[in-house]
């Protein structure tokens, strides 16, 4: 019987929109790759979720690997806001599954200046029972000691939780666990099989 529900929050609950964002600046979709491609799709980006290095020298690294656009690097970087946007079903979907008395919990790779500078997006955390974000902590999905740690925080019995990721090797962390998961694609597909595992969701 499943007992906990646990979110993943980017593409999940809130969407990571930095194309849009990019593009916000004027640039086409050849730079808006360009620049993708040193900065969110680069790992270095996981350093930022870890929250292990500072703002200036993640720029200066990123800059490095193709200086040509150091200040169109720092543009898009100056200002994340509207790099996050919170989907519509996020607070009903969680106040649905707590009124039918189901713990919801999150676990998060979502950097510290997100939570900080994109919290009008992330205005449904307070709606949980609690969670793990991933630069608090120092360590970040897929390494097993933040699964680890979110099961002994809130005493979970494992086989009793299901945890929804977009990605899909953040869930094998969690299988090893006896965590039930579902890869994330949309809200329709993840209701479907939490239903599956018996969720009344």
């Amino acid at each position: 019987m499943i007992t906990t529900i646990i979110f993943d929050i980017g593409n999940v609950l809130a969407d990571f929109t930095w194309r849009e964002h990019f593009a916000s600046f004027g640039y086409d979709d050849e730079m808006v790759e360009r620049i993708a491609k040193v900065t969110v799709k680069d790992p270095l980006w996981n350093e930022v979720d870890r929250g292990v290095m500072e703002s200036e020298e993640l720029i200066q690294k990123f800059a490095a690997a193709d200086p040509e656009i150091e200040q169109d690097i720092r543009k898009v970087l100056a200002n994340v806001k509207t790099m996050v946007v919170r989907n519509d079903y996020a607070i009903p979907w969680i106040q649905d599954l707590k009124r039918k008395g189901y713990r919801v919990l999150y676990l998060s790779n979502f950097s510290e200046r997100a939570e900080t500078d994109c919290a009008e997006a992330l205005d449904f955390i307070p709606y949980m029972d609690g969670g793990i974000l991933s630069y608090k902590e120092k360590v970040i999905k897929p390494m097993p000691e933040i699964y680890q740690l979110l099961i002994d925080r809130y005493d979970l019995i494992p086989e009793e939780c299901v945890f929804m990721d977009d990605t899909s090797k953040n869930l094998v962390g969690a299988e090893k666990f006896g965590i039930h998961t579902i890869h994330f694609q949309n809200q329709a597909q993840a209701i479907e099989e939490l239903r599956k595992l018996g969720v009344d969701a």
